[in-house]
């Protein structure tokens, strides 16, 4: 690569392109180094400051991570997880998986819950205009992160109307076989269609921690709305997920 001394785009961020565009080909694979801020100032003969300047932007991209003693290496990642729309079939549910374990045992990985919350809460707006109910009004939740592959993967709460869930496993940490849907049906409110919405943003300082996220990495929050038969609103799904662990994929006819 040849720094372009007329571009418009600054050096540092024209080296930040050439070493992005290599990860991206797969040249530079995950945990591959680069070279330092020493060697890329003589390589490419550009300051100190423009070498770390061009690091800092791939690392803030979180394309890589630098750890003392190990330099600047591509990032590893870790495990992918496809959320098809099929993860949410009445199928899964007879066979006893909720929609997070089936999506991790077509990937082969261990999993698991962690709650973090059982009870009653005042619905916040957001959530009361979903369920269709005064915002404030008490509701049920189970709140968790989801773990695949020994790594955090979600922050996921479900918020209930309470006459749904009272006497019921939902409001206990393990809801059985099927997951909560499949506790939902039992009672009769079969369900008949699910709304999705997601949101591309920058992770809270608490999001960060808890899914213990690289700078740079963006989340992607996504709330689901469970209709049952009869037109009732019978859970809403309020998730965060890290965005380079999920790849979302939604199959519907063109009719």
């Amino acid at each position: 690569m040849e720094i372009d001394p007329n571009s418009d785009r600054p050096v540092f961020k024209q080296i930040a392109d050439h070493f992005r565009d290599l990860i991206d080909r797969g040249e530079l694979a995950p945990g591959a180094a680069l070279p330092s801020e020493a060697q890329l100032s003589r390589t490419f003969g550009v300051a100190g400051g423009t070498a770390r300047r061009a690091l800092e932007v791939l690392r803030s991209e979180g394309l890589v991570v630098t750890e003392h003693g190990r330099g600047t290496r591509v990032r590893e990642r870790g495990p992918m997880l496809r959320l098809a729309s099929q993860r949410l079939t009445r199928a899964n549910r007879a066979a006893g998986l909720g929609g997070f374990a089936a999506d991790m045992r077509s990937l082969g990985l261990d999993y698991k819950q962690e709650m973090l919350h059982l009870g009653e809460v005042p619905a916040p707006r957001r959530i009361a205009e979903r369920l269709n109910i005064e915002e404030g009004s008490p509701v049920f939740v189970r709140r968790r992160r989801m773990w695949g592959g020994g790594e955090p993967m979600q922050l996921a709460d479900s918020y209930y109307p309470l006459d749904l869930v009272e006497g019921t496993p939902i409001t206990e940490e393990n809801a059985g076989p099927g997951g909560s849907y499949a506790r939902l049906e039992e009672r009769g409110h079969r369900l008949a269609s699910f709304r999705e919405e997601l949101q591309a943003r920058m992770p809270s300082e608490g999001e960060k921690k808890s899914l213990r996220l690289l700078p740079g990495v963006p989340v992607v929050a996504l709330v689901r709305t469970a209709i049952d038969t009869g037109g009732r609103a019978v859970e809403v799904f309020d998730s965060v997920m890290s965005a380079d662990k999920h790849l979302f994929q939604y199959d519907f006819a063109a009719d």
